[in-house]
């Protein structure tokens, strides 16, 4: 499978955002999945996505990720993963995807592959001049009976011909594919045989005459005709179709290479002789203690031996309870093993037990590794450390008191209600509905509110929200100031 990464940032939009209609549909979608499960709508809301622009946008995937709280690089996988996502700029009025497994190959997919070559670009992915066509080869699309075929966004066209897929491409460049019939070209109904039924065409009826006609009898084997009055069977139905197993090798009353001397005994003297073995295999032979019924095997003792231990089969096991015996060095073994909650942590000196617990385990370096963590309270769904497509989160790293990123000061200027109409907080790059209502339940209703935060307070709502120095790279105060003075931000309209 190729690598896919998204397109250069050349050709990506600033902003992404669904239509009114999409935006409905959207919710609705998410309604459909149990309280915690809602992520699961990532794929159909990519695609719808994917629908809207034509191709999934770099700020698409962020705008999903934001909507249904995950991670950016959980939504990046999604994208990257699965093919039925275009990630890149593809026709506008049609993006052919040619099948070129084995049996579309064998029925001529390089001769369509050659045509899209012609009339649209010479290599994949790639649009013709105006950007209405585009093309791709992709795998078995699932109509190999009818090969070679091509799809072109959700439509198959099958049983193509070079010259009919060229047909194809002139009418979807004029704008006028609807025109286009989906399905087989050849006027072929759906998958059955193009020239009608070649096999299966009649009934028993037809056959019997046939070959009366042929053999001058009915069914063979001498077989009845089928209907009332059509005679007895020449073979007892008990007996019918059963192999004739009476040969040298399985009639018991002929002797033959490779049997027993005794090979012809009755049946009722093998089942003695068989009782009688059975019942021998249970007694003590020679130079045998005779396993359990007999005694003990000495077994223990060899162990005891061996291992310098006294073995739960001794008297002395009692007695030894504790220092030589296998429980005893078990235990010894497991007191000699320090947890690892209760490890020395060489970074923030000797923390033990529950006081490690109290770490602060999200604002550490993040060079720290997974496994080093032993508690954390960082249980949510939100956005992951540096998630974002931009750089590096800018937070107070120089003050010792809050760590790397600080924890800020809660701003002054929260209030119990909006004064007069609320803004739509939504403008600014990053806030979506979700996080909207975050902030008109803190107190948060206007642009200038946001616009008047020192970098202390946007860290503290950036630390309120969860958001891992989202809304400090987006730079939220500067979006609001711009905003304030009625001008627009690249997530504006």
């Amino acid at each position: 499978m190729s690598v896919r990464r998204l397109a250069d940032d050349a050709v990506q939009p600033k902003s992404f955002a669904f239509t009114d209609e999409n935006a409905a549909w959207a919710d609705q979608t998410i309604r459909k999945y149990p309280e915690g499960r809602q992520q699961s709508a990532v794929i159909p809301l990519l695609m719808r996505a994917q629908e809207q622009d034509g191709w999934v946008t770099k700020a698409a995937i962020e705008h999903v990720a934001d909507r249904l709280g995950m991670p950016l690089i959980r939504v990046l996988e999604v994208a990257t993963f699965y093919t039925q996502f275009m990630l890149a700029p593809v026709g506008t009025r049609a993006h052919i995807q040619v099948c070129g497994t084995t049996p579309c190959m064998l029925r001529g997919a390089e001769d369509l592959k050659a045509v899209c070559k012609k009339h649209i670009h010479a290599e994949p992915f790639h649009r013709n001049e105006s950007g209405t066509l585009s093309w791709e080869e992709v795998e078995c699309q699932g109509a190999c009976v009818n090969a070679p075929m091509v799809m072109i966004f959700k439509d198959a066209y099958e049983d193509l011909t070079p010259e009919r897929l060229e047909e194809i491409i002139e009418a979807f460049d004029a704008g006028k594919g609807a025109s286009i019939k989906p399905g087989p070209q050849n006027g072929r109904h759906l998958s059955v045989p193009i020239g009608g039924l070649t096999s299966l065409t009649g009934d028993y009826d037809d056959l019997i005459q046939e070959q009366e006609q042929e053999f001058g009898h009915g069914p063979a084997n001498g077989a009845s005709d089928q209907g009332i009055g059509g005679g007895a069977a020449s073979t007892p139905p008990s007996k019918a179709g059963r192999p004739d197993t009476q040969t040298p090798y399985t009639d018991k009353a002929i002797g033959g290479a490779g049997k027993a001397e005794d090979g012809n005994v009755p049946d009722a003297s093998e089942d003695m002789e068989s009782e009688k073995l059975v019942a021998e295999a249970h007694q003590p032979a020679s130079g045998q203690e005779g396993g359990a019924r007999e005694g003990g095997t000495g077994e223990a003792e060899r162990d005891a031996a061996e291992t310098d231990h006294v073995t739960a089969d001794d008297g002395e096991a009692d007695r030894a309870a504790s220092g030589g015996d296998i429980i005893g060095k078990e235990a010894a073994a497991r007191a000699a093993i320090i947890a690892p909650s209760h490890k020395l942590d060489d970074a923030e000196g000797a923390v033990v037990g529950s006081e490690r617990k109290d770490a602060d385990l999200v604002n550490r370096n993040a060079r720290q590794l997974e496994g080093e963590r032993t508690g954390t309270d960082d249980v949510s769904s939100g956005a992951a450390h540096d998630d974002t497509f931009a750089s590096e989160a800018q937070g107070d790293q120089g003050d010792p008191a809050h760590g790397p990123a600080g924890e800020g000061e809660k701003p002054q200027d929260l209030l119990a209600e909006p004064k007069g109409e609320k803004d739509d907080l939504q403008a600014i790059k990053g806030i979506g509905p979700v996080i909207e209502a975050k902030l008109n339940e803190l107190g948060v209703y206007h642009f200038w509110q946001i616009a008047a935060w020192r970098e202390k307070e946007l860290v503290w709502v950036d630390n309120y929200l969860n958001f891992r120095g989202r809304a400090v790279r987006d730079r939220w105060t500067e979006q609001a100031k711009t905003l304030a003075d009625g001008g627009q931000t690249p997530s504006g309209s």
